[in-house]
């Protein structure tokens, strides 16, 4: 005998039983962790049945049983036929009404979902219902006394020496590149491979890549602090051997802070040749009417940056002070499921902030050779401005969001649909709302502080004091990419990147 039965929807669809009555249940709740709670559900039996009741209700008017008309089949014949797929059904639709009003009824703020096994779940014949799961929640403090804070404010002064600098930085990005027999000096790009060693062992190779000669070498895990001194001098076809240090916080703990073998091979020495600011080119690198024009676009992509260093800088002494209050633990796992996403929302603020892909990278290499630290730490600062977003009623508005998406574009030669396409297919708007809410709400406790501006002495920034590149020394399993500067954000508005394979339109 065959049966009729609607197989293609999920569970969580199967669910949607409309149910008249609230779902009665009991919950215990469990605090292994400050961040972790445990949670046993129980549903009575008289609920149990209701929904079987309920689902049948709904089925027995529509069933097609061969030898009935559809609709006709008597019920206990009806119920026979589709009782596993039934108590599927149900069991879906107990779960998901049952965590809506734990999720509801209960005294933590979740920040995950609930991690259970879906099919290790069994719908009992006669009794109660029961389940557990674990979930991952905010931890519970006391919110620091963040008002009268006292606050020293740094103020960095853009200087016309700053701007020289920076608009060098950006004419080197168009620079045409001639292959030279002489030695190489800093500021020279190379075309270099690389072996990494660890006694007789290799652990890494790097495939050609470009750099630029600087002192030190940034790599994704390591760095080679003398990088410069090494390969000053050198000429193609040279092979230099170095030491490299893994960080101090990557993810195979016994190889944290060690040092390997590197052999850096030149395939090619490039000297550059800065492109001359001709009314033509000014006009290409971003229709630019003048070389002033030029120098106020660069000048304000300074004053970003360096607004940006303020507002971490304060942010920093912010943090300092509320975390001595407010002390709590974090779970390991947590910790390391946060670190990509701490690492987006960051990425995110230099991009906004007009940082170029060179800083970024040196960032993005930094970080993730101290990743755990970093993530750790802030994710502290995280949970304490939103415990305190939230009860100031603080959250982001519909217009800043699009304000900062036309940051965004602006640094990056790309359209805000594009930006806010780009944001919602990468999970990024998230971060994008905790970043506004978090400034808000520093801005919030900087107001109400005491503050006393103080003036920044710049140190001379050293020439080629760094480059970095996209390498691990030491490949991790776990290893997730990170994403990519693609967009040049301290480009000129109408130049376009290099690795850019094409210019977006509307």
């Amino acid at each position: 005998m065959s049966t009729s039965f609607d197989t293609d929807s999920t569970p969580a669809e199967d669910a949607a039983v409309p149910v008249k009555d609230p779902l009665q249940l009991n919950m215990e709740v469990t605090k292994p962790h400050a961040c972790l709670r445990e949670v046993v559900v129980t549903i009575p039996r008289g609920e149990v049945d209701r929904y079987m009741k309920d689902a049948y209700d709904e089925l027995v008017p529509e069933a097609q049983v061969p030898g009935f008309r559809a609709g006709r089949a008597p019920r206990k014949l009806v119920e026979k036929q589709f009782k596993d797929r039934i108590e599927d059904r149900v069991k879906g639709s107990l779960l998901m009404d049952s965590l809506a009003k734990v999720t509801e009824d209960a005294e933590f703020s979740a920040i995950g979902e609930p991690d259970f096994e879906y099919e290790s779940i069994e719908l009992p014949e006669k009794g109660e219902f029961k389940y557990q799961f674990s979930i991952e929640v905010r931890p519970e403090f006391d919110t620091p006394d963040w008002k009268k804070l006292e606050l020293k404010k740094p103020v960095e002064t853009i200087s016309e020496e700053d701007v020289d600098a920076a608009l060098q930085r950006v004419l080197s990005r168009y620079a045409s590149l001639e292959a030279s027999d002489a030695p190489a000096e800093l500021g020279d790009r190379l075309l270099i491979t690389a072996k990494f060693t660890d006694g007789d062992k290799t652990i890494s190779e790097m495939e050609e890549e470009h750099v630029t000669l600087a002192s030190r070498l940034s790599l994704s895990d390591a760095v080679c602090e003398n990088f410069g001194e090494l390969m000053k001098d050198c000429k193609e076809g040279d092979s230099v051997t170095a030491k490299v240090k893994l960080g101090e916080g990557h993810a195979n703990e016994e190889m944290q802070g060690k040092e390997v073998d590197a052999t850096f091979t030149v395939v090619e020495v490039m000297k550059e040749q800065l492109p001359e600011l001709t009314a033509e080119f000014l006009d290409e690198l971003g229709e630019f009417e003048n070389e002033s024009e030029l120098r106020e676009f660069v000048r304000s992509s300074l004053e970003r940056q360096a607004n940006f260093r303020t507002e971490q800088a304060m942010r920093g002494s912010i943090i300092e002070k509320l975390l001595d209050s407010a002390d709590f633990e974090l779970p390991p796992t947590l910790v390391r499921r946060q670190m990509k996403r701490e690492l987006d929302r960051k990425v995110l603020e230099f991009r906004r902030s007009g940082f170029d892909d060179d800083m970024i990278r040196r960032f993005v290499n930094a970080s993730k050779q101290n990743m755990q630290q970093g993530t750790e730490s802030s994710l502290r600062e995280h949970f304490i401005l939103e415990q305190i977003a939230d009860e100031e009623k603080v959250d982001a508005e519909p217009q800043e969001y699009e304000t900062e998406i036309q940051l965004i574009a602006e640094q990056s030669d790309s359209s805000p649909r594009r930006v806010r396409a780009r944001l919602e297919k990468t999970g990024q708007m998230d971060a994008l709302r905790n970043q506004i809410v978090e400034r808000k709400v520093i801005e919030m406790i900087s107001e109400a502080a005491t503050v006393t501006d103080e003036p920044v002495e710049k140190e001379a920034e050293e020439k080629n004091e760094e480059f970095a590149i996209d390498h691990e020394v030491l490949p991790t399993k776990d290893h997730e990419a990170i994403p990519a500067a693609k967009y040049d954000d301290n480009t000129p508005k109408g130049a376009e990147p290099e690795d850019k394979q094409e210019k977006e339109k509307d």
